[in-house]
């Protein structure tokens, strides 16, 4: 579990790129695609989670 009101759960699989998220208010789990390992270690290492993933994940990576 994160410590952030914008994502509750994040999982990453480095051999599918697949970063799993789980948002706070809409639920999931929102698969993102073709993730680089280093954008889910800055995610995890992001004190604002929710800023990270609009910077960093929003718009830039598939949701399937």
């Amino acid at each position: 579990m994160f410590n952030s009101s914008a994502i509750s759960r994040a999982e990453y699989d480095p051999g599918s790129r697949v970063l799993k998220l789980w948002f706070a208010q809409s639920g999931g789990p929102y698969d993102y695609v073709s993730v680089p390992q280093h954008i889910f270690d800055g995610l995890c290492r992001a004190i604002s989670k929710g800023a990270y993933f609009n910077e960093h994940i929003r718009d830039r990576y598939s949701v399937r």
